[in-house]
Formats: structure tokens, sequence, C-alpha cells
């Protein structure tokens, strides 16, 4: 699918990122892979080498403006050129606004969530336009719709999707902007994600008995970039969910309710 170019991906070491990196690897793909965690990235570069692509791996904290410029740099000198930026690296958090004291980690989401995408986009985008490249930012519908125990991870989400929504004009007929909101998906990021002490929550605030498999949700982003999609809503109730949204948003604070587990 995507043969002849280079493809940088950022939170590759598991979930979204490392999904979204074996399925997009195949002879002719050359990919640069960004992460925290070094040894697991490894792994997901080795596999997609078996896959026959092109790929390597280089510890990244996207919430570090230097880290971002390297990753893009080196990605630049090992391939000569970029054709896709995937903003996929995030940290998730639950908890209730009352139950923090703490506000340090709502900053560091921030930091991840919005100021990692922007760093490795400032940094990629003359490459990107010397290919009429396209940037993939995964967002969530948590940021476009509000929900209790998100009051740090929605506004960071809604931050990243204006950001791109800005840019996109900015780009305009120069690089190609997608925007993606998937909901709940079946990854460890809400169990990484912060709790209301700023520690790892250790449980999952949503519930997931009908999250989406991970490999639907990478395939879905990848055909969506393939086609150059302005942004992607994944499923049929997120789509009439937002509909409904701007004509009974009652009814969308019932579904979204529903949706969060009881204490």
């Amino acid at each position: 699918m995507f043969a002849g170019k280079v493809i940088a991906v950022t939170g590759a070491s598991e979930g979204i990122g490392a999904e979204l990196a074996r399925q997009a690897a195949g002879k002719g793909v050359w990919l640069a892979l960004a992460a925290r965690n070094l040894d697991r990235l490894e792994a997901v570069a080795a596999e997609c080498r078996a896959r026959g692509a092109e790929a390597f791996a280089q510890r990244c904290d996207v919430a570090v403006e230097s880290d971002c410029r390297d990753f893009i740099d080196t990605a630049v000198r090992k391939y000569d050129s970029l054709d896709v930026l995937v903003n996929n690296a995030g940290v998730s958090g639950h908890a209730l606004l009352e139950e923090v004291s703490d506000f340090s980690w709502y900053e560091q989401m921030m930091r991840v969530n919005y100021f990692g995408s922007l760093y490795c986009t400032r940094h990629a985008v003359p490459h990107l336009k010397r290919r009429r490249g396209q940037i993939v930012a995964i967002s969530s519908l948590a940021g476009l719709v509000g929900v209790p125990g998100r009051t740090a991870y929605s506004p960071s989400k809604a931050a990243q999707a204006m950001f791109f929504e800005a840019l996109r004009l900015e780009l305009k007929d120069v690089v190609d902007i997608t925007v993606v909101y998937p909901g709940v998906v079946k990854t460890d990021i809400r169990l990484h994600g912060y709790g209301p002490d700023g520690r790892p929550a250790g449980r999952s605030g949503i519930k997931d008995d009908k999250a989406m498999p991970v490999d639907e949700c990478a395939r879905q982003i990848l055909a969506a970039t393939q086609a150059r999609k302005r942004q992607l809503v994944m499923t049929l109730q997120a789509r009439i969910g937002l509909w409904l949204q701007l004509i009974a948003p009652g009814i969308v604070d019932r579904m979204v309710l529903r949706a969060l587990k009881k204490p």
C-alpha cells in the first residue's frame, strides 16, 4: 500500500502505533519509529523488517522538543526524504476534577498530547512540503465530546485536533492533513494513563468490553491515509453521536454517562 514511501510514526512501541507500523510494513516501505521504550520499539522494528520494510527505532520523548527534532532529522538523514508523519504518541488519564490535588500531570499530558504533535510537525513540515507529503494526527472522540473524568485528556486532544485544523489551511495544496478520532480501542493506554494522584491508573474508567480491536483501528487509519481523507470517525455510532450533539446534546450526555464505569 505504501511502497516507495518514508513514514515516521511516534508512539510506535505498542498499541495503535505499533499496529500501524506492522500493517504499513512491506517491501519498498521505509519506517522511522519513535517511542520512549526502546526495547519494545526495537521489537516492533524487527517485526516490520521481517515483513520486508526498512525500519529503524529511535528513543524519543515527544514532550521534549529536541527529541522530536532529532527523530525527524535522523529519519530524513537515513532515508533522504519524508512522506508521512503519523503523530500517534499520547498519554491517557482518568480522574474527577475534585479528586485531583496536584495538577502537574495535567500539564504533562498537554505537553505530550498537544505539544508533542506540534514539535514533531514543526520539524517535519519543510521535508513534507518537498514531497507533497501528509500528516496524520491520532486525536480522540474525547477531543470532540466532553467526558466526565477526562478534564485533562479531553482538552489536550481538543487542542491537538484544532491545531491541525488550523494548520490544514496554512498548508493547503502543499501538505495534506488527516485527523483521526478513535473511540475506545482495545489497548493498554487507559491502564498506563494517569490516575487522580498522577500515578498509573492501572484500570480503565470507561467500559471497554466492546472496544474496537487495534488491528481494525489501524486498518481504518491506513485506508484513510492512503485516500488522504480530511478526517476519520471510525464507527456509525460515533458519527450519529456527533450529529446528535448539534441538535440534541442531552441525548449525547446520556450516551456518554452510560459508557462510564460506576465507581
